[in-house]
């Protein structure tokens, strides 16, 4: 029955998804209809929707729509803008100066955020027009954007690393948080590489130098926005409050911040929370369908035969771990990043686990890999905002981002096999 029980899972779940059902209901439908062959339907159903209810029912989870409300507050607050401003003072000298602009920009809007569509939106919005004024290719541009943007989910704070802590099992939301800081600069460094490889064969060109007044004050005038990433990290760090709790903080902190800006009044929350409820709902219907999923998986024994597989095909940490990251680089093509990450979690810790790997370093792996499947079609969602902010076919932004992909799956290649990267500052931290 186990052969069977994944057949018709795997079999159901990409036949919804060519048809375009969205990823929660596949996932749904999937599940009820493997359990529904099992020798015991009643009680496996059963078993499933208390899973679903037992894996939403959690106070870490809360700190997601709050995340998510402070992302969309930030969003329309000015923030981008002035982050925008002070990465011009930065790294404006550099050759391509923009491109630079575009991908520290994104770095910082995405950390502040905690979100990849939020950073490309807010951040490609101001530098398209910019970019094109100053004669770089529009595709060029969008692909600058769209991978950059992608770093905001691995520098802290991050939805998906409370996610990814969730389907672990309880890894240790602030290691995570410490963990993503160096390998989310890192893939910075590495776009900034080739951006700047780019700009020298094309020849664009510098900005004009910042002189120091300049400089601090584009710094002060940042420093508000800069300041919450000091406030939700250190809180949690130093044990002032859980992440959840920082979350709260960050919402409070971002409204005032929005209201002292004038960017945001009273008019604009509720199509602010109304967009954060739609947004909340989506990734809850994720979170608990892919709860059930997971536990139908376990329940086939899907984890255990993947296991055996992989041991079979090598007996090597080195292979074993290239294997995962070659099936999760061609699941992130055709499934979004927060199902993924709660499906392939419990498939693959296990085995990463029993080669000796912390789970907080695979977390990292895991959210670094998706990250390049978010910005390729056919389900790539930065891709399509960040085109679409753009004004660009996606057609258009597919050459330029080719050199872009290779960076960020060099930079994962490296996190992968390089564990200190990752578990040196929460080492440092005491976690």
């Amino acid at each position: 029955m186990e052969l069977a029980g994944v057949f018709i899972l795997v079999v159901v779940f990409l036949a919804l998804l060519l048809v375009g059902v969205p990823v929660a209901f596949s996932i749904g439908v999937a599940t009820v209809c493997t359990l529904l062959l099992s020798i015991h339907p009643g009680p496996a159903l059963t078993t499933a929707a208390q899973r679903m209810a037992t894996g939403l029912d959690s106070f870490a989870l809360l700190a997601i729509p709050f995340f998510i409300l402070a992302g969309q507050i930030m969003n329309q607050g000015g923030i981008a803008r002035r982050l925008i401003d002070f990465a011009k003072s930065l790294v404006g000298m550099l050759p391509g100066a923009l491109a630079h602009v575009n991908i520290v920009a994104s770095m910082f809007f995405g950390a502040i955020s905690g979100s990849a569509v939020a950073a490309a939106s807010a951040v490609g919005g101001v530098m398209a027009p910019r970019m094109e004024e100053e004669g770089y290719d529009k595709g060029y541009g969008a692909a600058v954007n769209i991978t950059a943007a992608t770093t905001g989910l691995v520098i802290p704070p991050s939805n998906i690393l409370i996610v990814y802590s969730l389907a672990s099992g309880g890894a240790s939301i602030a290691a995570l948080f410490l963990a993503g800081y160096l390998p989310g600069i890192l893939v910075g460094l590495a776009l900034m590489a080739v951006a700047g490889t780019i700009a020298w064969r094309r020849k664009y060109a510098r900005s004009d130098r910042v002189h120091a007044g300049l400089a601090v004050r584009k710094f002060l005038d940042a420093l508000p926005s800069l300041f919450l990433l000091f406030v939700v990290i250190g809180g949690i760090v130093a044990g002032v409050f859980t992440a959840t709790e920082a979350s709260a903080v960050a919402v409070v902190y971002a409204l005032l911040l929005a209201m002292l800006y004038r960017e945001v009044s009273l008019k604009d929350l509720p199509s602010i929370l109304l967009q954060s409820a739609s947004t909340t709902a989506i990734v809850m219907l994720l979170v608990g369908t892919s709860m059930g999923l997971s536990w139908a998986m376990s329940y086939e024994n899907i984890p255990q035969n993947v296991a055996s597989t992989l041991v079979a095909l090598s007996d090597s940490p080195i292979v074993i771990l290239l294997i995962i990251n070659i099936v999760l680089l061609c699941v992130g093509t055709f499934m979004d990043i927060t199902p993924a990450v709660l499906i392939f979690t419990p498939i693959f810790l296990p085995i990463v686990t029993a080669l000796g790997m912390d789970p907080v370093h695979f977390g990292i792996v895991i959210v670094l890999n998706l990250c390049v499947g978010i910005c390729t079609p056919p389900v790539g969602t930065v891709l399509f905002v960040g085109c679409g902010v753009a004004g660009v076919p996606i057609t258009r932004a597919i050459r330029p981002l080719m050199p872009l992909y290779i960076a960020m799956i060099v930079s994962l290649m490296i996190v992968t096999y390089v564990p200190g990267l990752s578990l040196w500052l929460p080492r440092v931290f005491g976690f």
